[in-house]
């Protein structure tokens, strides 16, 4: 079985907008800006064995204020520039009640089947609470990436970092201690 690391997208991989606080995903593709080292920790963490999903929760879309093309061109961009392996949206707002949309699991579930993942020597890299809580929900450790935002805190545990470089190097390091210690 595979490992792997599942990236949230706004605040993990590119510049969340801010409104009052609060992070929002850039729009369009115009709007779109990568965060500094993300490059750098994804082809270190391509490197050290690990699938890279993307898995994002677009609401936008069923509320209307983007279209699932815009969210495709700029998960494509993202998907290209940084060898991700796959790209997950759930394209639903909470009234839905779907089983992929972040705090549930549903996203990284499907993913680990369709890839043959080991979700217990896995990571969730997130920016939010529901990251966080989907990444315990489906059984991975998780990683805070903390951008200060005025909103819920995450419930533990995880760790807490302020990029998704310093995530890599943790998650990095981690795995060669568990190789280490199971050799």
């Amino acid at each position: 079985m595979r490992r792997a690391v599942f990236l949230d997208r706004d605040g993990v991989l590119n510049r969340a907008i801010l409104r009052d606080g609060k992070p929002h995903p850039p729009a369009t593709l115009d709007e779109l800006r990568l965060l500094a080292g993300v490059r750098d920790a994804c082809r270190k963490l391509r490197e050290a064995g690990f699938a890279l999903i993307l898995t994002t929760n677009q609401p936008d879309i069923a509320r209307g204020a983007t279209t699932a093309g815009q969210v495709a061109e700029i998960n494509q961009r993202l998907q290209h520039y940084l060898g991700l392996d796959d790209v997950r949206v759930c394209p639903h707002d909470d009234t839905a009640h779907c089983s992929c949309r972040k705090p549930r699991p549903g996203l990284l579930i499907d993913a680990a089947r369709w890839w043959n993942i080991d979700l217990a020597s896995s990571f969730m890299v997130g920016d939010r609470w529901r990251d966080v809580e989907a990444g315990h929900r489906a059984g991975c450790q998780a990683v805070f990436v903390d951008h200060g935002y005025r909103e819920r805190r995450p419930d533990g545990p995880y760790l807490r970092v302020r990029s998704l470089r310093e995530a890599a190097n943790w998650i990095i390091e981690t795995a060669h201690r568990e190789l280490r210690r199971h050799a």
